[in-house]
């Protein structure tokens, strides 16, 4: 018998890229689906192969939910909070795959990323966990674009600088976003009919319209397009936020090593709207050959894209626009410092919808069906 599969969140960004994963794989074939809602009860499903329902079901019906073998979330953490222990104390027996990060460090949840980490979930479904949450955006890219040498135990510590794209924020800052570029394209777009106008003319009315109280920043507090925030997510008690927490205690909860290796950075905002890149600055512990580093990468798994260390290839291949709806994980500017023979930088970019959020869990999806 086909396992059922209920599927929460699944509007919004993160749940609507999955969605178009499983589609696009002609996974809905293995088993059986319905869709739950948490504001449109009984309005029609979607046209999806295998659903059982042609209306959406209530997903605070904890009766209902205790009949599904699998649930996927993509609501957010506070319908996890809700939801996810009344199942539990009431000794619910099916698997819960969760997009947001509330259950990330549980001692009985798996962060999944199964290109990294696939015995330890085959392990741990073995035991019985049935818990298994997709990890932070930028954990999961670095694991992926360093998997070769983190799998070769070659990393002694990291430094990252994350960019990270406003659609990380969410779809309102997004829409802000875009609502900001509408804003000031209006009021300048005269200032670009004629060859008269000065470019500091424009940049200085570009700064006071940014700055001006009628630019649209009711989700972010100053704009974003022509800045950038070196600051994401809240304040933690050592000076870090906890986005930059996330990338030292998610990775080593991945990774499942014996010790912990050090991470650290300053994860920033930018106005990019996909996909985010990182800067990695990398302490080997013993020094191998440039050759040796790109082939470690590039053979661990085949996302991977190494991108030759020239100005056309980078420009090129190594931004956003070029990985924008994408599983590649182009990694490039692969280089060793003047600090040493063991110190490498690195700059990669991946699809944070995708490999940072929607993959693993379509892909944790299908080792659960498969048991």
């Amino acid at each position: 018998m086909k396992k059922l599969v209920g599927f929460v969140g699944w509007r919004g960004m993160v749940g609507s890229v999955l969605l178009n994963r499983l589609r696009k794989n002609n996974d809905f074939k293995n088993f059986n689906s319905v869709f739950l809602t948490t504001s449109q009860l009984n309005f029609n499903s979607p046209d999806i192969k295998n659903c059982i329902s042609n209306n959406l079901k209530d997903a605070y019906n904890i009766k209902y939910l205790m009949s599904l073998d699998i649930i996927v979330s993509c609501q957010g953490q506070e319908y996890t909070k809700k939801v996810y222990t009344k199942l539990k104390n009431m000794h619910w027996k099916g698997y819960w795959i969760d997009a947001s990060s509330f259950l990330r460090m549980k001692e009985d949840a798996i962060i999944v990323l199964d290109p990294i980490n696939y015995n330890a979930i085959k392990l741990g479904i073995n035991k019985g966990i049935k818990t298994f949450v997709g990890g932070n955006c930028t954990v999961s890219l670095m694991l992926l674009a360093l998997g070769g040498l983190f799998t070769n135990n070659l990393i002694e510590w990291i430094s990252v600088a994350t960019y990270q794209s406003i659609s990380g924020s969410g779809s309102k800052s997004m829409l802000e976003l875009l609502n900001q570029i509408g804003y000031v394209y209006k009021n300048i777009s005269s200032y670009l009919s004629t060859s008269t106008s000065s470019i500091l003319k424009i940049e200085k009315k570009i700064t006071f319209l940014l700055n001006s109280k009628n630019c649209p920043k009711n989700f972010m507090k100053v704009p974003l397009l022509g800045n950038v925030f070196p600051w994401i997510d809240s304040l933690m008690e050592n000076g870090q936020t906890k986005e930059e927490w996330k990338g030292f205690v998610e990775t080593n909860k991945i990774l499942n090593y014996k010790y912990n290796i050090p991470i650290d950075g300053i994860c920033v905002r930018v106005p990019t709207l996909r996909c985010h890149s990182q800067v990695f600055t990398i302490k080997l512990k013993k020094d191998i050959s440039i050759k040796e580093i790109k082939y470690l990468l590039s053979s661990h798994n085949s996302w991977v894209k190494i991108i030759k260390n020239n100005i056309d290839h980078t420009i090129s291949k190594l931004n956003p626009l070029q990985v924008t709806n994408t599983l590649n994980i182009p990694i490039g500017r692969i280089k060793k410092l003047n600090f040493g023979k063991k110190y490498l930088s690195a700059f990669s970019v991946g699809d944070q919808l995708l490999w940072g959020a929607a993959e693993p869990l379509r892909r944790i999806l299908n080792i659960l069906i498969s048991q």
